[in-house]
């Protein structure tokens, strides 16, 4: 006779560690194979599973005459923390291993999502403002740009934050991140100092762009879970959508006022600074992203390396006279190569390091000098479509840049479970194969 209780809290688990998974912005492929592998570890064969955006369902049947075990769960909306990513992902692991029963590993999963951040939630608004400062060092901003793009890093995050606690839908937080961004911008141009105010609102579009997850919806889209692509690239519409509205609406005040914010002409970057420096900057971006979001401090220096050596490969090839979709793909291509390789060393998922080192090369330019033609209106409007329809190409082409060098990079292992092959997708949270449950039966009761 199935035990009932046991088959409930297996579900319960599997469940529990899926939105988890889910929540962090892990793909639906390798949350469906990462339930599959633990259902299957703890005795529960062929269990069904169906994920959406917002929703997680499991259920299995121990013979066709017996009753089916359902269950469902809601995903609740949390903030990016890599931190509890890792140590999920670990638990895992540790399951699979079978150094670890299932009492024991509800116990540390509870432990988890209930201990709260790794850090107090003041270092978070610092790395914020230290990622947008590096993307001002990036864009060969000077010290005034810098010190603006990290004040107005922390202005919006502060104000994100009030407007989360006040269950603020998404896209409005980002309209209020775009406009803040732009009237401090404008405020500091207003001052008289000598600074490019154009540097600062860009940065900030990067930090803005940061939290969507466009990688997540091509994974998904790539591997067959089109609803769940679907929910998530219109959640990353609408938050860019958010981004254009409050940056043309700060744009449009800052012009009442009688304040002019010119716009970025394109490769004026590459022409005043070096490759190196841009090089450096992004590397502080990413670091300081993966800091805000919660990473373990061991993968920060190691994230900035990669992101270091992604900057100088697409500025090198961009100088070079490639297209810049092409130089970012490129780029994009050797993270996702190296990414498995230094998850492995430094013990995270590859999905903690990937999102993180193509922060720095996310189209913040290209969207912000779009909204200026646009602004411009009458010979600029094509000019500015055109603009935007880049800036599409480059987070296309960042995603699926870094999911290709993940298939190349991961190797394919005969013992691989015959579901993950299925699923076709690069393993960027959970192990690369699941372990047989040998001679292991579903629990029975006496």
């Amino acid at each position: 006779m199935v035990d009932v209780r046991e088959a409930n809290l297996t579900l319960d688990f599997c469940l529990r560690v899926g939105e988890v998974l889910l929540s962090s912005g892990a793909g639906a492929a390798d949350v469906t194979a990462t339930m599959q592998s633990l259902a299957h570890h703890f005795g529960l064969r062929n269990a069904d599973i169906d994920i959406t955006f917002t929703s997680l369902a499991m259920s299995w049947q121990h013979s066709p005459e017996a009753q089916p075990l359902a269950h469902t769960r809601l995903v609740k909306q949390r903030d990016i923390d890599y931190d509890d990513l890792t140590r999920v992902d670990h638990l895992v692991r540790d399951v699979l291993a079978g150094r670890v029963d299932l009492a024991e590993a509800r116990t540390r999963l509870a432990r988890v999502v209930s201990s709260g951040h790794a850090r107090p939630r003041w270092a978070a608004t610092l790395g914020w403002g230290v990622m947008c400062a590096g993307v001002g060092l990036q864009l060969g901003g000077d010290h005034l740009v810098v010190g603006s793009a990290f004040l107005a890093a922390a202005c919006i995050d502060r104000l994100q934050l009030v407007l989360a606690r006040r269950r603020l839908p998404f896209f409005y937080q980002q309209v209020a991140g775009g406009a803040v961004a732009t009237l401090i911008a404008a405020a500091v141009a207003a001052t008289g100092l000598d600074v490019d105010p154009s540097l600062v609102v860009t940065a900030n579009i990067i930090m803005l762009l940061a939290g969507i997850g466009f990688m997540g919806a091509l994974q998904d889209a790539l591997s067959g879970f089109y609803i769940t692509a679907g929910a998530r690239l219109t959640e990353a519409i609408l938050a860019t959508a958010g981004i254009i509205a409050g940056v043309s609406g700060g744009l449009s005040l800052a012009a009442m006022a009688g304040v002019e914010i010119t716009r970025i002409e394109p490769g004026a970057g590459a022409d005043l600074r070096s490759v190196s420096v841009a090089a450096l900057g992004g590397a502080i971006c990413a670091a300081a992203f993966a800091y805000a979001s919660y990473a373990p401090k061991r993968i920060l220096a190691p994230i900035g390396v990669v992101a270091f050596v992604a900057m100088v490969i697409s500025q090198t090839i961009a100088v070079g006279g490639l297209d810049r979709v092409w130089s970012v793909a490129l780029a994009a291509f050797v993270v996702g190569l190296v990414s498995y390789t230094v998850c492995a060393r430094f013990q995270v998922p590859p999905l903690v390091v990937v999102v993180s080192a193509v922060v720095p090369m996310l189209p913040g330019l290209s969207i912000y000098r779009g909204l200026s033609l646009l602004g411009e209106g009458g010979a600029m409007t094509s000019a500015g479509l055109l603009a935007m329809v880049t800036a599409a190409s480059v987070a296309i082409s960042l995603s699926s840049g870094v999911i290709l060098g993940e298939y190349v990079a991961q190797p394919l292992k005969r013992e691989a479970h015959r579901l993950e092959s299925r699923l076709a997708g690069p393993r960027l949270v959970g192990p690369v194969r699941s372990r047989r449950a040998r001679n292991r039966r579903p629990p029975t009761r006496d």
